[in-house]
């Protein structure tokens, strides 16, 4: 079983740069598989808190990034295969969003709530 498919459906938590869906449990044992390089949270609590969150909507099985159009709709066509939410609620923490963008990142929400003009 692929380390980016959640394990148990229990104290789930979408990545807020990258919507991968994984368990609390996953993302501090193993960070994020799209994101880890840029948002280390491989053993660290605090920052499994402040770049996941528990609140979104729907789920996203993605198992061939490139053939998907669903995925381009995303924006996951370039992410490893997984359950991706559709929506995910949360901010990213500004010193990580100017982190971020120091590695040439554009940060960009992943709530469909905020409408356009996000």
């Amino acid at each position: 079983m692929s380390k980016a498919i959640p394990n148990d459906l229990r104290n789930l938590r979408a990545c807020l740069l990258c919507s991968l869906v994984k368990s609390y449990d996953q993302f501090l044992e193993d960070g994020c598989d799209n994101c880890d390089e840029v948002l280390p949270m491989r053993g660290q609590r605090e920052a499994v808190l402040d770049y996941t969150s528990a609140n979104f909507d729907g789920f996203i099985a993605m198992m061939s990034p490139p053939q998907s159009w669903v995925a381009k709709w995303q924006r996951i066509d370039k992410f490893t295969p997984g359950m991706y939410a559709v929506s995910v609620s949360g901010t990213m923490p500004k010193e990580a969003v100017r982190e971020l963008k120091g590695h040439g990142i554009n940060y960009k929400p992943r709530d469909s709530t905020q409408g356009p003009g996000r």
